[in-house]
């Protein structure tokens, strides 16, 4: 049996601020269910999400958003990886068109397409990850969205102009 490598606390950082971007994701998703979704990496002190959305966001949806965010952490859902075939990966992405986008490259590179589901049915993401194993390990008062900003898909100004909300997580 294999003993699992222990992380330092800055990689454990890193990977609560990657899972809260998920999180942050499926809150954006329960409230604009046809939300278009763009990337969530993790950031220096925190995380950014990027969405094409219906409206402009305001500072209440921000608020909503963390509310969410911090009951979903309550309810450890578990972070399941699933390695998919690129026609997979294009079936269960063909309403996201960023996201088809970037598997579209991993395919032709021939990369491994991951996805990380949260909880069962929760929130699914083209992800390499890595994530927590379930969101217990999340203080839910450890984060807080701070901003919301807008940003060209892949920074080209030619492209779709996404909003991007930002978080800040410390532990």
């Amino acid at each position: 049996m294999k003993t699992p490598k222990k992380l330092s606390g800055e990689d454990q950082l890193h990977i609560i601020r990657h899972s809260l971007a998920h999180l942050l994701a499926a809150a954006v998703l329960k409230k604009f269910p046809d939300a278009k979704l763009g990337v969530g990496p993790i950031i220096e002190d925190g995380f950014y999400y990027d969405f094409k959305l219906p409206r402009t966001l305001t500072p209440d949806d921000l608020k909503e958003f963390e509310k969410e965010i911090r009951e979903l952490t309550a309810q450890k859902l578990a972070f399941k990886k699933k390695i998919v075939a690129p026609a997979a990966a294009k079936k269960a992405l063909k309403n996201q068109p960023f996201k088809l986008e970037l598997a579209d490259e991993l395919a032709k590179a021939k990369a491994k397409i991951s996805f990380y589901e949260t909880g069962k049915g929760l929130f699914t993401d083209l992800c390499a990850g890595p994530h927590v194993k379930n969101t217990s390990e999340i203080d839910p008062e450890g984060f807080k969205l701070t901003k919301i900003a807008g940003a060209y898909w892949r920074g080209d100004a030619k492209r779709d102009q996404l909003q991007r909300i930002y978080g800040v997580a410390f532990s």
